[in-house]
């Protein structure tokens, strides 16, 4: 719970949505920073800002399960199994429901069995890994239209291309800058700017991708970034014309309707979109050819074709909004 974290910050404005609509809401976060929430919301970490203890972060799990029952009804568990894994057994012994919000194309045996203790799981890809459970709902994804919109005050450079989110191989970056190299030999005009952070452990892949793009001479295109929070990012959006998304089918990434809501053209691989979207903005998943194409025939249009290809923009942002997904989360947990 940290809303400065580039990743997660966007948790605290779930959290101060669940706020107003719920008497109590207790949260339990493997680690807390900057957080600012109203008085009936209580944070309890299992303290991995200050030690790496697995095991402790089991008791201390089952400790504030058990010292805060008579403050929740049920358990809603953000991604990480593994919560349920280790707790869903005493939150039934406890008499409480157990809801997942899951989204993401893999999954094991150890996804299957956490579903085994939720009433129900939430995603909102149908290409999800949860999807295949009967007791999956399909859910908004859940975009703060109140901090994310067109800013007028934002200068919006031309021709300018962003990526924004962790960097991570699941993340499809380097298909990127495969396309950047074929833009840049064919004579387009463009600026690419990558914005974001290796996860730990993956740092390895983030050398890889600044090593690309020194062997592609392409360093006077495309440019890095460190990563953001959450609460900048309405800022970065505005500033850039074009928004790639590279992730597979399953990853029906938030930052997809942050873009749009913030006046940026979406160039996405992610099946869920088709039908849609234009067609001028989907290209073939890890194939940098086709996404070079796609992008080479946009910036070539004027202006008010551009403005024509993204006539459903305004109705696809309002029906991921954050108050939507709250609303439809509490209705089935309720």
């Amino acid at each position: 719970m940290d809303r400065s974290d580039s990743v997660l910050g966007f948790m605290h404005r779930w959290v101060e949505e669940f706020s107003k609509r719920l008497k109590s809401v207790v949260v339990v976060c493997l680690q807390k920073g900057d957080y600012d929430l109203p008085g009936n919301v209580a944070v309890l970490s299992l303290g991995k800002e200050k030690w790496k203890n697995t095991a402790k972060y089991v008791f201390l799990l089952f400790y504030f399960s058990i010292r805060y029952a008579n403050r929740y009804d049920a358990v809603l568990v953000h991604m990480n199994q593994e919560y349920v894994l280790s707790a869903g057994w005493l939150w039934k012994l406890l008499g409480k429901r157990v809801y997942m919000w899951r989204n993401h194309y893999a999954g094991s045996a150890l996804t299957d069995l956490s579903s085994v203790f939720c009433t129900k799981i939430f995603c909102t890809s149908r290409y999800s890994y949860t999807a295949r459970f009967k007791k999956t709902r399909f859910m908004p994804v859940g975009v703060d239209t109140s901090a994310f919109f067109t800013d007028p005050s934002v200068r919006r450079v031309p021709s300018s291309i962003l990526s924004l989110g962790r960097l991570s191989p699941s993340k499809n970056i380097q298909t990127l800058i495969q396309a950047a190299e074929t833009m840049k030999d064919a004579g387009v005009q463009f600026s690419m700017d990558i914005y974001g952070n290796p996860p730990a452990g993956e740092e390895a892949y983030a050398v890889l991708l600044h090593t690309q793009v020194a062997e592609a001479k392409i360093g006077d295109r495309v440019k890095f970034f460190a990563g953001v929070p959450n609460r900048k990012t309405p800022a970065v959006y505005s500033a850039h014309q074009i928004f790639i998304n590279l992730s597979p089918n399953g990853m029906y990434d938030k930052t997809i309707f942050e873009a749009m809501a913030c006046g940026c053209f979406v160039f996405a691989s992610n099946d869920d979109l088709r039908g849609k979207l234009d067609d001028a903005f989907m290209f073939v998943y890890n194939d940098a050819e086709d996404l070079a194409r796609k992008l080479g025939a946009f910036l070539a249009l004027s202006a008010d074709e551009r403005a024509a290809k993204a006539a459903n923009i305004s109705t696809m942002v309002r029906d991921h909004s954050l108050s939507r997904l709250t609303d439809e989360l509490i209705k089935e947990i309720k």
